[in-house]
């Protein structure tokens, strides 16, 4: 269900006490790999005391929970992604992708989604974390201090960790070198997805310049400089689906449908039922906040939100 091969562990290694930054997925494969690498370093899982998580997408949070089950590490994540967890564990997360998926006019891709045999969540894996974690508060790490930044939009409860010392910044999925993250794909949808996500990208570029430690892709390159071509491609793209609209597209499925995907400028047929929906539900965020500009109009009929 990820066409990401690999997320980023970051291990911050101190005299006596070690700290792990997001945890990865807890499956069989990424717990060798971790192991593997944490064996380079003379380190296992037992010696680390916490993970701090930047939020909450299986990826990231799920083995983390599963080291907390076999290692006793404490886990830490950002206090706005309490809703997400809580509606995973009721509904198994997939809910809120529907209803935004009905709202966009995607039928066919919500039958082809439908195909696939639903997994339910391991409510053990997406308990309460350990520690919520506030905007703006300091958390000790491994002889560190990283200063806690809440960064809501790819999730509602999104944090990156800053190293001020260091001139480092633990940046998550919230900016990433190579990819644009996908906006609000979560258990509980957001009224602004996009609007959140621009406006905490607008708050980095108030930060000092910082190295990027993110969790996929290569770590290295400026803050700064990432973030500001991540601004101007939403501009960009926003701009695309306002033409859209212009051209005829009246549905959120209309308009992703136009566009083109990923960097190959793929139509959206050529992408799996996974990677249509993500496409569909980021197409609609970036509708909501055209709308919200007052670029097109909103309206719903029968369910389904029309542009115009």
């Amino acid at each position: 269900m990820d066409g990401l091969k690999a997320v980023n562990v970051s291990a911050i290694i101190g005299e006596d006490q070690h700290t792990l930054i997001d945890g990865g997925w807890e499956v069989e494969v990424a717990q060798r790999a971790l192991d593997d690498a944490l064996g380079e370093l003379g380190l296992a899982t037992q010696d680390f005391d916490q993970c701090l998580v930047t939020h909450h997408h299986r990826g990231h949070f799920t083995m983390a929970m599963g080291l907390r089950q076999r290692a006793g590490l404490i886990v830490g994540l950002g206090e706005g992604e309490a809703p997400q967890l809580e509606e995973i564990r009721r509904d198994n997360g997939l809910a809120g992708s529907r209803t935004l998926l009905l709202a966009a006019g995607a039928t066919s891709v919500l039958e082809e989604m439908a195909k696939f045999p639903e997994e339910r969540a391991d409510r053990s894996l997406w308990s309460d974390p350990d520690r919520w974690l506030f905007d703006d508060e300091s958390v000790a790490a491994a002889g560190r201090s990283l200063r806690v930044k809440a960064t809501p939009g790819h999730t509602s409860g999104h944090v990156v960790f800053f190293d001020d010392n260091s001139d480092l910044v633990f940046s998550g999925d919230h900016v990433l070198p190579h990819i644009t993250p996908s906006i609000g794909f979560q258990a509980k949808p957001v009224q602004s997805p996009l609007a959140d996500y621009l406006d905490s990208l607008a708050a980095m570029l108030a930060e000092s310049d910082r190295v990027l430690l993110p969790a996929h892709g290569p770590a290295g390159g400026s803050l700064h400089r990432r973030v500001e071509e991540l601004l101007a491609h939403h501009e960009h793209r926003l701009t695309q689906t306002e033409a859209a609209v212009r051209a005829g597209a009246s549905t959120a499925f209309e308009v992703t449908r136009a566009l083109r995907w990923t960097r190959h400028e793929r139509h959206l047929d050529e992408l799996d039922p996974m990677n249509q929906m993500l496409a569909t539900t980021e197409t609609l965020a970036h509708l909501q906040l055209l709308a919200a500009q007052e670029r097109v109009r909103e309206s719903a009929v029968d369910g389904v939100w029309r542009y115009r």
